[in-house]
C-alpha cells in the first residue's frame, strides 16, 4: 500500500520530546527522503537535526492544515500512546487529514478504517492502512523456511526496546550498498511503516504466529540472497511472546544478539536479571536448535546499544563486551554495521582481545 513515490506527513504531536514518539521517529531515520513534513506543535519551526541528530530535514509545522503547504498525500501517525489505542483528541486531526484528501498510515490498535465517519470521508484511491490486522489465510507454522537457500538473519535482545529494528535496518542498508539482495523484513508497527510490508505479530493470535513469520519469510526468502527479520521481545523478559514464534517461523540461519549497554535487569521488571552475555548466547542457540529438532543458528555478533554513553563510553563498552563473549561487537547505529554483516558472512573480522 504505501511505495517510494508517497510523501508521508509524520504526525509526532509531543512525541519528538515525549516518550511516545518511537514509531514516528524511527520512520524519520530510516526513511527521511519518503518525508515531506512533521506535525509537531510543540517543536514548530525548529530542526529535526538539530532537537535529536536525525538526517531528516523535512520542516516541522504545528497542524494537518499547516503540512498540506508540503504536498504531502499520506499521514503516517507516529506516536504510541500507552495501550495502543487513539486518543479521542485526535479524532478531529485525523478526520480533518481525510477530508482534506490524505491517506492513513495508521499503527495503534485502534481501527480506523472500521470507522463510518472515517468510511465516509474517503475518496477513490484513498486509503486507511490499520497495520496492526492478522493477515489472511494463516497456517501453523511447519518449519519450512528452513529449505529457503538465503541467508535469514533474526535480531534478538536481552530486552524489549533495545535496539533490534535499528539493527537489521542498519544491516539491510550496508548490505543494500554492497549490492547485496537483501530485504528487512518488518514485523512491528514501525518497520511495516519503513518497510511497506511486514505483519504486525503483536496482531496475530498465538497459535498462528509462527506461521504468519514463515508466510512473510517465504514469500520473499527465493528472491534474496538474505533476510533480516526484525526481532521482537526477549526470552528473558516475562511478559515477551514473541521471540519463540519469530525463532520457529523464520529458521535462522544467523542471530544477532541486541543488548543496551551496562543493563543488568529487565528494565521493567528490576527484580528479573539479565544473566552474562556468553550464558544470553548460549540459551539463544539452545532454543533455536531444540536439540537437534531444528538447525543450529549461531549468534554471529552482538549489536550493542550506546545511545546513553559517550564516545569513550561506547569505545570502552564495546571493547569490554568483545573480550567477555569472544565474539564481534559494535554499535551498529553509531558506528556501522559492516563488522556485523561481515561475521553474518563468514568474512575474517578482528575482535579486539
Amino acid at each position: 500500500m504505501l511505495n517510494s513515490d508517497h510523501r508521508i506527513a509524520v504526525l509526532l504531536n509531543g512525541g519528538i520530546r515525549g516518550t511516545q514518539g518511537k514509531t514516528g521517529l524511527a520512520l524519520l531515520r530510516f526513511r527521511p527522503d519518503a518525508i515531506a513534513v512533521i506535525i509537531d506543535p510543540d517543536c514548530a519551526g525548529k530542526s529535526l537535526r538539530s532537537l535529536m541528530n536525525i538526517p531528516c530535514d523535512a520542516p516541522i509545522v504545528a497542524s494537518v492544515s499547516a503540512a498540506l503547504a508540503y504536498q504531502p498525500d499520506v499521514l503516517a501517525i507516529g506516536i504510541a500512546p500507552s495501550g495502543g489505542a487513539l486518543p479521542d483528541e485526535w479524532l478531529p486531526e485525523l478526520k480533518q487529514a481525510v477530508a482534506l484528501g490524505l491517506s492513513i498510515l495508521n499503527g495503534l490498535h485502534t481501527r480506523l478504517g472500521d470507522l463510518p465517519e472515517f468510511q465516509a470521508l474517503l475518496q477513490p484511491k484513498q486509503w486507511i492502512w490499520d497495520i496492526r490486522q492478522e493477515p489472511l489465510g494463516l497456517k501453523v507454522g511447519s518449519g519450512q523456511a528452513r529449505e529457503l537457500p538465503c541467508r535469514r538473519v533474526l535480531t534478538v535482545g536481552t530486552d524489549m526496546s533495545v535496539g533490534k529494528m535499528s539493527t537489521s535496518l542498519a544491516l539491510d542498508r550496508v548490505g543494500q550498498k554492497r549490492g547485496l539482495r537483501s530485504r528487512f523484513l518488518g514485523t512491528g508497527q514501525a518497520g511495516i511503516m519503513i518497510a511497506g510490508d511486514g505483519i504486525a505479530l503483536d496482531a496475530v493470535r498465538v497459535d498462528f504466529a509462527s506461521g504468519a513469520v514463515e508466510q512473510l519469510v517465504m514469500r520473499h526468502g527465493k528472491n534474496c540472497d538474505i533476510l533480516h527479520i526484525e526481532g521482537q521481545g526477549s526470552l528473558f523478559n516475562p511478559a515477551s511472546t514473541a521471540t519463540l514464534p519469530l525463532l520457529r517461523g523464520s529458521q535462522p540461519t544467523h542471530l544477532i544478539l541486541v543488548h543496551r549497554a551496562g543493563q543488568l535487569q529487565i528494565r521493567n521488571f528490576p527484580q528479573v536479571s539479565i544473566p552474562p552475555l556468553k550464558d544470553v548466547v548460549s540459551v539463544y542457540e539452545t532454543v533455536t536448535a531444540a536439540g537437534g529438532s531444528f538447525a543450529l543458528a549461531t549468534v554471529a555478533g552482538i549489536a550493542l546499544n550506546t545511545a546513553h554513553l559517550d564516545q569513550d563510553g561506547a569505545m570502552s563498552a564495546i571493547a569490554t563486551t568483545q573480550k567477555e563473549t569472544g565474539l564481534p561487537c559494535t554499535d551498529p547505529i553509531r558506528f556501522g554495521a559492516d563488522l556485523l554483516l561481515d561475521a553474518i558472512l563468514d568474512r575474517e573480522i578482528s575482535i579486539v582481545k
